[in-house]
């Protein structure tokens, strides 16, 4: 059987941080970021709102910063190991997230097959961001389901891994979930929760992993 497993980025494959966040560091502006960040949990703005005043906020933007924050940023341990794995399966491996498409992009790099975040210009900016390429919660799902008729597979087919509130649509509308270092929000919602920093350990609870894998 072949099935399509779909990342999160935030406080998935990255633990305790965001891409925002580590972008935000290499410009010094951790405080600023911290706030919307706040703000966004709250429910007090939108995905497209947080991206418009992000983006006036990386106004000094280079690609210099974007892959050093991509290279500081705390991944989890074994994320290419379970790509590799997820391949030599013959399935798909895909990371949607709420980021921006600049930063999840590099992901591709580590083995994924997609990878899908929201559309922001290119670096350094000489553009808005258009409130279309934009990605919620609920667009989620209809990316994944793109995916599934890429890959010639269902939403049966599908495993979510994911970490907050902008991850619970995705993970009702798919069979098998992993909640990664999540909040009670998901947690309740998920087929399996994992507790670290090792994505091999996390990969292994949804029941489609070789033993020990990557384990030295």
């Amino acid at each position: 059987m072949t099935r399509l497993h779909l990342f999160d980025l935030d406080g998935t494959l990255m633990y305790g941080s965001a891409a925002p966040v580590e972008i935000s560091r290499q410009l010094g502006l951790s405080a600023e970021i911290a706030e919307l960040e706040r703000a966004f949990s709250a429910r007090e703005i939108g995905p497209h709102q947080f991206s418009v005043a992000a983006h006036a906020l990386w106004a000094e933007l280079t690609p210099a910063h974007v892959r050093a924050a991509f290279d500081g940023s705390p991944w989890l341990t074994g994320i290419r190991e379970v790509w590799q794995e997820i391949r030599e399966r013959g399935e798909y491996c895909a990371v949607i997230s709420l980021s921006p498409s600049f930063f999840v992009e590099l992901l591709l790099e580590w083995g994924a097959h997609a990878a899908h975040g929201s559309v922001f210009p290119a670096v350094p900016f000489t553009r808005p961001v258009e409130e279309a390429g934009i990605l919620t919660p609920a667009a989620k799902v209809t990316v994944a389901d793109r995916l599934c008729a890429r890959y010639g597979v269902s939403r049966s087919d599908c495993v979510a891994y994911g970490d907050s509130a902008t991850d619970v649509v995705l993970f009702e509308a798919v069979p098998v979930s992993v909640a990664v270092n999540a909040r009670p929000v998901l947690t309740e919602r998920a087929t399996h929760v994992y507790q670290g920093r090792d994505l091999r350990e996390a990969y292994q609870l949804a029941g489609v992993a070789r033993p020990r894998i990557g384990a030295s």
